[in-house]
């Protein structure tokens, strides 16, 4: 069966810092009350909505398609290099860090690390992030102000607005604030060390685990990464971030910038489409997927060309 735009189902994460703008914001569905903090737009586990391929798994078209999904660089084994989510913060999320490729092996056996940037959609007034800790701080004084509850004494802040970007370079102390709801373009890794829960309880009532010693061991305290403004841009592609790991762009689709643009995977990479304000289309052959605001469609490596049209702010990421 031939390959499409595959159009997403996503796995949706009820997380205790979590609220309802997924839903509310973004059109998805929450099956409960519970807050839900993540939306997991293209991973392994997220389901095709759409077409002949619907409700099989991305993990389940992999092992099927391989090279012809993933690209010829990537090794399907290793499942998609790259993770997709948008994040609703109703509360902070702890103070964390993650390790890079090299640690991710030598401390939890994976075969990558955690490098990842962030895209604001929506920040109410007031919103922050921690971009991490007072410059000169050592790996010491870190440990010894986790175990005595007063890290919240180091953090630095930064404020942002719609269109603000902070990439995220492994072993980078980071947390997001409460009123915004984000893009996350990140490599393929859920692991994450904890530092900090701000007196928190988890949805089972108990504190979450802290993970002090890893994360001394990964911790950069050298520089503070910078947040970049975009949000002031209005032509028809805005640079989101280009890393060693991935790239984003935003397609800003309308009268004045044109409402199509022509794209091309060139049978080497995969695309990853998400739709964050207004309605397009993307068109492959004879295939044709609607976009709508809140969704993704994850274009297959070996499909060539293809076309992108609407009204609408389209988020691109692919590996770089």
């Amino acid at each position: 069966m031939a390959l499409y735009p595959l159009p997403l189902n996503p796995a949706l994460h009820v997380k205790v810092w979590g609220g309802r703008k997924l839903e509310t914001v973004m059109g998805k569905t929450l099956r409960s009350a519970e807050p839900y903090g993540e939306s997991w737009e293209m991973h392994d586990t997220a389901t095709v909505a759409e077409g002949p391929l619907a409700g099989r798994t991305l993990a389940d078209l992999l092992s099927e398609y391989g090279h012809d999904l993933v690209g010829p660089g990537n090794d399907p084994a290793d499942g998609f290099p790259l993770l997709a989510k948008m994040l609703d913060a109703n509360e902070w999320l702890s103070v964390q860090l993650h390790p890079d490729d090299a640690q991710a092996r030598t401390l939890e056996g994976q075969p990558r690390g955690k490098t990842e940037a962030w895209y604001v959609i929506e920040a109410e007034p007031g919103a922050r992030l921690v971009i991490g800790l007072e410059p000169g701080t050592t790996a010491e004084q870190m440990a010894e102000a986790i175990k005595s509850g007063t890290l919240e004494d180091l953090l630095v802040y930064a404020d942002v607005t719609r269109g603000d970007v902070l990439f995220v370079r492994a072993g980078t102390i980071h947390a997001l604030g409460p009123g915004l709801l984000i893009y996350e373009i990140q490599q393929s890794s859920d692991t994450t060390y904890r530092l900090y829960d701000w007196g928190r309880v988890g949805l089972d009532g108990q504190p979450r685990a802290l993970h002090i010693d890893k994360g001394r061991q990964v911790a950069n305290l050298d520089a503070l990464p910078q947040v970049v403004a975009t949000g002031a841009q209005t032509g028809q592609v805005v640079e989101v971030v280009r890393a060693p790991y991935f790239t984003t762009l935003l397609y800003q689709l309308n009268a004045a910038n044109g409402t199509r643009v022509g794209l091309d995977t060139s049978g080497q990479r995969f695309h990853i489409l998400t739709c964050i304000a207004g309605q397009a289309r993307v068109t492959a052959g004879a295939s044709s997927m609607a976009l709508a605001t809140g969704r993704t469609v994850l274009i297959p490596a070996c499909l060539g060309v293809y076309q992108l049209e609407g009204q609408a702010q389209v988020l691109w990421s692919a590996q770089s």
